[in-house]
């Protein structure tokens, strides 16, 4: 019997399979369980306007360029996003507040029975819990993150107002194909009939997959980074800026988020267009949310995206982990200043780790761990795939050892760049 939000959370991560703890054998391939779930509970995401986001990278962090621009209005905005860093609750907010522990101990006591009968997946049942609650609390909009792919991801029984489709990168290639144009023939699955997607990047390779779907959907498409500009402008203080430019007209000058990290700018041109394309169905004071973004990361609850942990040494904290999020990631890395370089990386083992090790450089120190979960790859045969690509270092049993070797051998001028998963972010965030 679930009495408590503690056995209600043992009995989800226990008895349910979850992908980003163990991987592919969590994945169901169909949306069966979603829909039977939500049927249970009287089909709630009939009930809620939602905007549904996809790609490989920057799903999350346009999630939350479209809440906050939505809550900066003093609209009730829903977001659920995966996978979360430290707290269950982070996956379902509404206006950056965690989903009471109370309703997910309800929500599971109520349907205990029928998740037994059904066997879903961790992933699957969440989804229900969010749309629910979104219903429940009467939301005005819900933003809802893909988990992975699109088509047969478990949020995919929406109808939503617009789809939005970052990019295309490899990843999750076992599951989603091999090629990019495989790839993105999943993620185009959730553009539905009649309704307006917006797609973030113009990637010659497989705009033509996005151009066909939308067709055959009669569905209106857009490409954000065709109409919106964004120049980067730093002050004196080192605080960045944001110049932006929508059809080559300015749009807002010496605009200031509180993102950090060099992704950003494809993603607040993603998130942009989009709230621009929904100001046609929605009301937005554009003031409000240039006023708004300052203060985004706070009022949204947005965590592990470039996160600084100390500054003497600095000490980032970044969450990508596939090839193109990493590429960027990397670049500027190369760009900061600092004497010398310490990664501490951890992997999941279900990764394409030859090319992605390929991408750092081997004038640096290399401190490889295990993330905990089931998935994380071993760190002495990390350190051994390391070692064949020249990134030479020593392996160490937990993250947090990890963490705290670089401390020692840092010196103050150094920089210290923890990543190469989210759950080894998770561990020090």
């Amino acid at each position: 019997m679930i009495r408590t939000y503690q056995q209600a959370l043992d009995f989800i991560y226990a008895k349910l399979p979850m992908f980003q703890r163990q991987g592919p054998v969590a994945y169901k391939k169909d949306l069966t369980n979603t829909i039977k779930l939500c049927k249970l509970a009287g089909n709630p995401q009939k009930e809620i306007k939602c905007i549904h986001i996809a790609g490989t990278n920057g799903k999350g962090t346009t999630t939350h360029i479209i809440a906050a621009g939505l809550q900066a209005q003093g609209y009730k905005v829903g977001v659920y996003t995966s996978p979360h860093y430290k707290d269950f609750r982070e996956r379902i907010k509404i206006n950056g507040m965690y989903i009471p522990s109370k309703y997910v101990t309800r929500f599971i006591q109520q349907y205990h029975d029928e998740i037994e009968e059904i066997q879903p997946s961790f992933f699957e049942v969440t989804v229900a819990m969010a749309f629910s609650y979104f219903r429940d609390q009467k939301v005005d909009y819900a933003v809802i993150e893909t988990g992975l792919g699109g088509r047969l991801d478990s949020t995919n029984i929406i109808s939503p107002m617009m789809s939005v489709i970052t990019n295309i990168s490899y990843d999750h290639q076992n599951l989603l194909g091999d090629t990019l144009v495989e790839i993105a023939g999943e993620k185009a699955g959730i553009i539905k009939s009649d309704i307006p997607v917006v797609i973030g990047e113009t990637q010659e390779e497989i705009k033509n997959v996005f151009i066909n779907k939308a067709k055959q959907a009669n569905a209106n498409i857009t490409f954000a980074d065709q109409h919106i500009k964004v120049l980067e402008e730093k002050s004196n203080n080192g605080d960045k800026y944001y110049n932006m430019y929508q059809d080559d007209k300015l749009l807002k000058s010496k605009v200031k988020t509180s993102l950090a990290g060099p992704f950003q700018i494809k993603n607040i041109i993603t998130a942009i267009y989009s709230l621009k394309k929904l100001g046609e169905h929605v009301q937005l004071d554009w003031d409000k949310i240039w006023t708004f973004l300052p203060n985004m990361t706070h009022q949204t609850k947005y965590l592990g995206r470039w996160q600084i942990l100390n500054d003497e040494p600095r000490i980032i904290a970044d969450s990508a982990h596939n090839e193109g999020g990493l590429s960027i990631v990397l670049h500027e890395i190369s760009n900061l200043p600092y004497e010398k370089i310490h990664f501490v990386l951890g992997f999941v083992n279900d990764k394409d780790l030859n090319k992605i090790l390929k991408l750092f450089p081997q004038k640096a120190k290399y401190y490889w761990a295990k993330a905990n979960i089931p998935r994380g790859l071993d760190a002495n045969s990390l350190c051994e795939m390391g070692d064949d690509q020249g990134l030479k270092g020593k392996s160490y049993t937990s993250v947090k050892k990890a963490l705290s070797a670089a401390k020692m051998s840092a010196k103050t001028s150094d920089l210290i760049y923890v990543g190469g998963s989210i759950f080894v972010v998770a561990e020090v965030i």
